[in-house]
């Protein structure tokens, strides 16, 4: 990538599209590149860039989100944008490597630079090398906009992650040794136990206590006459709590960062952590979709869950706690007021609401 690009890239990573044209040094760059024009998708300014004489005929869509968020959200984001990519016909590729990702990690010994294929396919033929000397090269947006759907079990989403979100087959590979070690001749209740950072999510579902989920996973066992439970949980007192309430029927995936602060990605104790961050999300989730029932709260990990449907017998338990507030300063102590309140003064319910949803 000659010096002019690079600069290209520098300054776009960061910047909003429409106060980016704005800046005079930029323009000058995109200029000196042959900027043909800008398409309006919706609002999104994407920028359609001449970067060289290949493949003439078509139209690339670099989906670009950087530094992104959690997996299953960057994988919700990639989708909306492939779904815009077929309706006007310009192929899709997922650029993770000029434009990082919270997963790309300096440490590793692969080859590969971009992190979206650390774990997946590319979602097209094309590599970042030709498309970027290609003729025509769209630039996406770095938002999530309103008109994007934010439901992974979506059907029309769903269609488009099982065409495109392909894992890598080591992947695949410890997935099937995992599940054939753990999981064989056992009836299994998959619990995913948010903490950590999720307590305080202004405008998100509120987690359970310990309490609350000791109750409903205990109820579960006993009325689904299940054998062993598969915990997926990012909090390490989560995990301390349920192996001292169930002791030997705990699975889970020993090699998965744990802590009781929200230092997953600011934090470095192992070598490969970012990378390992993203292949033990998408091990723990893809085993999740296969365990006979699954206790969750909302979130883009369960909504993954469910559109994998791995087990299409699972009976599924959505907990209903409400949701934290929209204010982001009330939402840092919501959750823990509720917490040690008793009922009658707004806390919690021992055990709260439970959704049985049809699989």
């Amino acid at each position: 990538m000659t010096s002019i690009k690079k600069k290209i890239f520098e300054n776009f990573i960061d910047a909003n599209p429409k106060s980016l044209l704005r800046k005079k040094n930029v323009i000058d760059e995109f200029e000196k590149t042959h900027l043909e024009n800008k398409i309006d998708i919706k609002g999104d300014y994407s920028l359609i860039l001449n970067l060289g004489k290949l493949n003439k005929d078509k139209i690339f869509y670099i989906i670009r989100r950087t530094p992104g968020a959690g997996m299953f959200s960057n994988v919700l984001f990639v989708l909306n944008h492939i779904k815009i990519a077929k309706k006007y016909n310009f192929i899709p590729v997922v650029d993770m490597k000029n434009f990082v990702s919270i997963y790309n990690d300096d440490s590793i010994s692969l080859k590969e630079s971009n992190s979206w294929k650390y774990y997946f396919e590319q979602i097209s033929k094309y590599d970042l090398e030709e498309v970027y000397k290609s003729h025509k090269v769209i630039v996406t947006g770095n938002n999530f906009y309103n008109f994007f759907n934010y439901n992974l079990e979506d059907k029309s989403l769903k269609k488009l992650f099982d065409e495109n979100v392909l894992f890598k087959k080591y992947l695949k590979r410890y997935i099937v040794s995992f599940e054939n070690k753990f999981f064989k001749n056992d009836r299994v209740l998959g619990v995913h136990f948010r903490g950590t950072s999720y307590k305080t999510s202004a405008g998100h579902p509120l987690v359970a206590t310990k309490n609350q989920m000791f109750h409903l996973t205990n109820k579960i066992l006993k009325n689904e006459n299940l054998d062993k439970i598969f915990l997926v949980t990012e909090e390490k007192s989560h995990l301390e709590f349920f192996l001292k309430k169930f002791g030997k029927k705990i699975v889970y995936l020993k090699s998965s960062f744990r802590s009781n602060k929200n230092n997953a990605f600011t934090t470095y104790p192992r070598n490969k952590h970012r990378y390992k961050m993203g292949s033990e999300i998408i091990t723990e989730t893809v085993l999740l979709s296969k365990c006979d029932s699954f206790l969750f709260v909302d979130t883009n990990v369960s909504s993954a869950v469910i559109a994998l449907d791995q087990n299409k017998n699972q009976k599924r338990f959505k907990i209903d706690n409400g949701f934290n507030s929209k204010n982001i300063f009330y939402a840092l102590i919501k959750w823990y007021l509720k917490k040690y309140l008793p009922y009658f003064l707004g806390g919690f319910k021992k055990e709260p609401k439970l959704i049985f949803l049809k699989n």
